[in-house]
């Protein structure tokens, strides 16, 4: 009996192997607007010209998005973003970061006054040498979403793509004349698993990989501070 049910089973078994017959699938409609598309930053890295002090006021997410996503304070997206954004704007190699913690700079200017008072074995003369930002930046987390997509087949199993989307806003602040220079990018990350039907696993929910949200984020950024570049140099900032 066994024998004949399972020349039954085998032959259908085959054909929908030899068919990749789809069973089952979810997808999550993918959007981009066109000032999120990616651009080349490629040729706008090799700079060794002059740089242009900023000053860096909000970088990472602020907390109307941590209200409306917690899982982004849970899973310390905000400090990983901050920390990979500051980084990336040193790295290009443009900028000169000034310090805007009032703290800090009260420091800075008893170290002068104990210097010019003789009261300190080292001698500091700030007159004339503290820079001024040229712009005031703004880095923040715009959008933020995780999408599972699945697919099933009897021929290459059950299929998961996770995505990791992560929108920044960049604003550049002219100190002198107020003007802003902005620019957005969307970076996308993705978690693919591969099960066969058969495997327990597929029983079980995509875990979400935390390094999908560097990815998104230099991804964004690339395409953001492209665009930022190329406004600055239309208008002159930088030569090249």
């Amino acid at each position: 009996m066994v024998k004949r049910i399972l020349s039954l089973v085998i032959p259908i078994l085959i054909g929908l192997n030899s068919n990749a017959q789809v069973i089952g699938k979810t997808t999550t409609e993918q959007y981009k607007a066109s000032f999120e598309t990616k651009i080349n930053i490629d040729s706008l890295l090799d700079y060794a010209g002059p740089t242009i002090p900023i000053q860096i006021l909000k970088c990472g997410i602020g907390d109307e998005l941590y209200e409306q996503y917690p899982e982004l304070k849970e899973k310390k997206v905000g400090l990983g973003v901050a920390n990979i954004t500051l980084e990336y704007l040193e790295n290009l190699n443009r900028f000169s970061f000034t310090e805007d913690k009032t703290e800090i700079k009260n420091r800075m200017v008893k170290q002068f006054q104990a210097s010019q008072a003789g009261i300190s074995e080292d001698k500091l003369d700030g007159r004339g040498k503290i820079r001024l930002a040229h712009y005031f930046v703004e880095i923040e987390v715009y959008d933020w979403s995780v999408s599972d997509d699945e697919e099933i087949n009897m021929k290459d199993g059950v299929k998961n793509m996770m995505v990791t989307r992560l929108g920044l806003q960049v604003r550049f602040t002219d100190a002198e004349t107020g003007e802003i220079i902005a620019a957005s990018g969307l970076g996308e990350a993705k978690t693919v698993r591969e099960l066969t039907i058969l495997n327990d696993a597929t029983l079980d929910p995509v875990k979400f990989n935390q390094s999908t949200v560097s990815i998104a984020t230099k991804k964004a950024l690339d395409i953001a501070c492209a665009r930022i570049l190329t406004r600055m140099i239309k208008k002159g900032v930088f030569k090249s």
